[in-house]
């Protein structure tokens, strides 16, 4: 069978890979021999203006030639590499030995053992790999997430005068805003977002365990920690790790990870309790002819769309955790558990892409259903009972939580009249009863 939706074995490339399509430029395997291309034709290219002596007489239309190799990579090109790999057995080395053909076609075979010079794989993988990242971040994932917030931060200030009653522990409380609750995830992924300006994109490049020791051997003259750290930074526009084996230590790229975990799990929690709000009938969702929400029961409408986003966000979650833990662990100077473990790395953002826009979708179906909210309060008079003993409190009378206590603390029905008669009982001035019957379960919100 050819590959397709319905051949698939992943649904990230099957059932929802119009939701995932555009993570293929940075993390299939068309596009991690893209990029192990574009590091090693930069290296080429890095070591000729340096200058290394031996690259003086290249010319500048030579070098054009090879960013064109970049810019015009193909899936031709990547098919080719694949032909070589199949006798190598060696990916990287393909890559090579792809490059050193290229060479031949423009006249600069006498330079091409210059390509991969003094180099190890993981050279090239552990720059390729968080340079994908990076952009992937940049390109897709980051936009997304923004659009995210941005309709978060849009319904909390539609919905900011909208009274609601809490909830703690399941059973009513103080009441809120809707819009103050949906600022809370607002405000939490946002703080999240600024963490990432904190963590770098890093990347090892120091040759087969991390000394530069081929390169030092052949030009010992040469500030091979400089050139490669000024490489990394201007070539690629990632920051070298100064000490290494001959793997990138992952740690930075831990971090990165655990912080999309963290943006993952709060939004598994707003998940939830937009589920829950549904399930309360505080929201309704638009209708789209001709869905069907239950084979079984046509009134059904169910909200598939966060429940779709938790359960992606969930299966995102647990390949990060995999990989944070794993990535940073290896024997001694470097084994190959790494290489086979970060071949995945595209695969939580792919989950990840399909669980933000199933929210996008969800949240927009949502319709408020405000008369659900004001019942639910008005059910709920025995929530203004922190309010009076709270007064009471600030002006020294006796006990006034136990009183309330003795009020609310009951199996029957607290509504507006009993609160109203317990305030007429108290010894209190007549204006500070006043005020206390001025607070309502819809005006007890705080700020």
């Amino acid at each position: 069978m050819t590959l397709s939706d319905l051949t698939a074995v992943s649904p990230i490339d099957g059932r929802y890979h119009s939701k995932t399509k555009e993570l293929t430029d940075y993390f299939s395997e068309f596009a991690l021999i893209k990029y192990r291309v574009e590091v090693e034709i930069r290296y080429f290219i890095a070591l000729y203006e340096l200058p290394l002596p031996q690259l003086s007489d290249i010319l500048p239309e030579d070098i054009a030639s090879l960013k064109n190799i970049i810019s015009n990579f193909s899936l031709e090109n990547a098919q080719r590499i694949k032909d070589i790999e199949s006798i190598t057995n060696h990916d990287v080395k393909a890559v090579e030995y792809f490059i050193k053909e290229e060479f031949d076609k423009t006249g600069l075979s006498r330079y091409k053992e210059f390509i991969h010079f003094g180099l190890t794989s993981q050279d090239i993988n552990n720059t390729a790999v968080p340079l994908s990242v990076k952009e992937a971040f940049n390109d897709v994932y980051y936009p997304l997430l923004s659009e995210v917030i941005n309709v978060l931060a849009d319904d909390g200030e539609k919905w900011k005068d909208i009274p609601m009653l809490a909830k703690t522990h399941g059973q009513p409380a103080s009441p809120t805003k809707l819009g103050k609750e949906l600022m809370v995830f607002v405000y939490r992924l946002e703080r999240q977002v600024e963490h990432f300006n904190q963590i770098p994109f890093t990347a090892k490049f120091g040759g087969a365990t991390g000394n530069f020791n081929a390169h030092k051997v052949s030009f010992p003259e040469i500030n091979w920690t400089g050139f490669g750290n000024k490489f990394v930074s201007e070539s690629l526009g990632l920051k070298r790790e100064q000490y290494t084996t001959q793997i990138s230590n992952y740690d930075e790229l831990g971090a990165f990870m655990d912080n999309l975990k963290r943006i993952n799990t709060i939004l598994i929690d707003l998940c939830r309790d937009i589920w829950t709000y549904i399930s309360m009938d505080y929201f309704k969702q638009k209708i789209k002819k001709g869905e069907i929400g239950s084979s079984a029961m046509p009134h059904k409408v169910n909200p598939i769309d966060f429940e779709n986003a938790e359960g992606n966000l969930g299966i995102a979650n647990a390949i990060l955790d995999h990989l944070t833990l794993k990535l940073p662990i290896s024997r001694l100077q470097r084994d190959l558990t790494d290489s086979t473990v970060l071949r995945n790395i595209g695969v939580p953002f792919g989950h990840t892409l399909i669980a933000f826009k199933s929210l996008l979708k969800g949240l927009g179906k949502l319709l408020l259903n405000e008369a659900a909210l004001r019942a639910d309060l008005d059910k709920n008079w025995a929530v203004v009972a922190e309010a009076i003993q709270t007064i009471l409190r600030s002006i020294g009378y006796p006990n006034p939580y136990e009183a309330l206590k003795d009020l609310t603390r009951t199996n029957s029905v607290i509504n507006e009249q009993s609160i109203h008669t317990f305030i007429d009982s108290l010894e209190i001035e007549p204006e500070l009863k006043i005020k206390m019957k001025a607070i309502t379960p819809f005006n007890y919100t705080g700020i």
